[in-house]
């Protein structure tokens, strides 16, 4: 809905006046493009890095671990007591249950300090695109791919953008 909002809003600016469409200047940023380009981009990239390793550490020792307990179980359980048996088999369902939660708690906090992250970026670079916007005096900006069919590469602001994010970052 939105989407047709803005053409529509874009086709009657671009069909109105001549004098307007010949001060009409317009432009795009590929975002992707500017996350991962762009030095927090890079940073947050390694912070999550780290996180998947420390996590991905934790889950093979418990891996490991619940392995042990499964092999030990499999070799001894025809000679163990029942209840020792059905001791050790409650303890390592428990322990299966536990590196379960601890996978999907592990998974869900990743993916939320990866949305954190790329959310505070967005927010940077979207308060830099409309200060390039004023500063260059752009009467469209848009997110590559959001609804563009076509645009031509020298409309391509990307670069310049993120220059002025990543030099805002340093001040």
């Amino acid at each position: 809905m939105k989407r047709a909002i803005l053409a529509g809003i874009v086709a009657a600016c671009v069909m109105s006046t001549s004098v307007f469409a010949a001060d009409l200047k317009i432009g795009y940023v590929d975002m992707q493009r500017a996350l991962t380009g762009s030095e927090a981009g890079k940073e947050a990239k390694e912070q999550l890095a780290a996180k998947v390793k420390k996590y991905q550490d934790e889950i093979n020792v418990k891996q490991e671990d619940l392995k042990k307990l499964k092999d030990e179980l499999e070799k001894q359980g025809a000679l163990l007591q029942d209840t020792v048996r059905a001791a050790k088999e409650k303890d390592y369902q428990n322990k299966l249950k536990d590196f379960q939660r601890f996978t999907k708690d592990a998974q869900e906090e990743l993916q939320g300090k990866d949305e954190e992250l790329t959310r505070k970026i967005l927010e940077g670079m979207d308060k830099v695109i409309k200060e390039y916007g004023r500063l260059k005096e752009y009467t469209f900006i848009f997110v590559k791919n959001e609804g563009m069919l076509f645009a031509d590469e020298k409309a391509d602001l990307t670069e310049e953008v993120l220059k002025l994010f990543n030099s805002n970052r340093k001040k």
